[in-house]
């Protein structure tokens, strides 16, 4: 039987204006505290299909929280259950299954009640404390400034897959091969991501490299933090680039996204000869395409510690010929 799926809206919807996050909204349930059901979301480009109760196999001594597999025309796909990893309890019995594709992994999430998909400019997601163990990357205001507005809370979802699967998406112990990259003394590549788990990955990557860096949240926190950088290389007499040849950038982040980061980079001359490498969980020529027309030297997909070393050498390379 065939099993009834709704095409992905990565596959036929433009890419969205880097001022505005899509998001696909759904239920996860009734929360154990407050007994509501409170409204998730994760990025609509990460959505490949949508599967309504696809037949499951148990697999025996799987990982708490994973439902199964699904065969999703010949492809088998784990089936992780949402509700039980946000702590949720279930009102419908409905086995919506959303099949996501990012960081070369695919996998599907089943959630509860499927409900719409929205545009939100960058400005109203808001960075997440850690209250929710880094389940949760922001809160992002659906009805913009509206008073007593609605509140989504954006999945982490590198940081559910590391808590669901932790031996195959934790930090890699084995980084041989990667090549050792050489910094000119007081240089620094900066690293954004507003992932836990996707910048303790980084961090371990280039510690292995053996690049100094510094580590940011978000686009907005970056943007800070090199506007300072600017004015302390103006005091020294050099340039910014001295500092920090390399920016490495993930594209969805509250406060600032990459898009507009990469933008304020390579159109503001504090810059000049910066590098911008984009590091994203997002797959496809659109999102790679779009990077490139704000600025981007280079993108890549997470998380590949040997793609991105030698990313980051040849990027460097060519930045120091110019």
């Amino acid at each position: 039987m065939q099993t009834p799926a709704v095409k992905g809206p990565h596959q036929s919807a433009r890419h969205a204006p880097d001022s505005k996050l899509e998001l696909m909204l759904f239920k996860l349930g009734n929360d154990p505290k407050t007994g509501q059901q409170e409204i998730f979301g994760i990025n609509v480009f990460k959505v490949r299909e949508i599967v309504v109760a696809p037949p499951l196999t148990s697999i025996v001594n799987s990982t708490q929280h994973m439902k199964g597999l699904a065969n999703v025309r010949g492809q088998l796909i784990p089936v992780i259950d949402l509700s039980a990893v946000a702590g949720c309890t279930p009102q419908t019995n409905m086995g919506i299954v959303l099949v996501t594709e990012f960081s070369r992994t695919t996998q599907a999430f089943m959630v509860d009640e499927m409900l719409e998909i929205v545009s939100v400019e960058w400005k109203n997601v808001q960075a997440a404390d850690n209250t929710a163990s880094g389940l949760v990357s922001g809160v992002a205001r659906i009805d913009g400034d509206k008073p007593n507005g609605r509140l989504v809370q954006v999945l982490d979802v590198e940081q559910i897959l590391r808590n669901v699967f932790p031996e195959g998406h934790g930090p890699a112990d084995d980084h041989s091969g990667l090549p050792h990259i050489s910094m000119p003394p007081g240089a620094m590549v900066m690293c954004v991501d507003d992932s836990s788990v996707a910048r303790l990955l980084i961090e371990e990557a280039l510690k292995a490299m053996h690049v100094p860096y510094v580590a940011t949240k978000h686009g907005k926190e970056a943007w800070q933090k090199l506007e300072g950088l600017a004015a302390q290389a103006q005091s020294q007499g050099k340039r910014t680039r001295d500092l920090v040849p390399l920016v490495l950038t993930d594209l969805e982040m509250p406060e600032m996204d990459g898009f507009t980061l990469t933008r304020n980079i390579k159109q503001d001359p504090r810059f000049s000869g910066m590098a911008v490498v984009v590091h994203s969980s997002l797959t496809g020529k659109a999102s790679e395409g779009h990077a490139a027309s704000v600025g981007a030297d280079a993108y890549l997909s997470k998380f590949a510690p040997r793609e991105l070393g030698e990313t980051l050498r040849d990027t460097l390379e060519r930045m120091n010929e110019r």
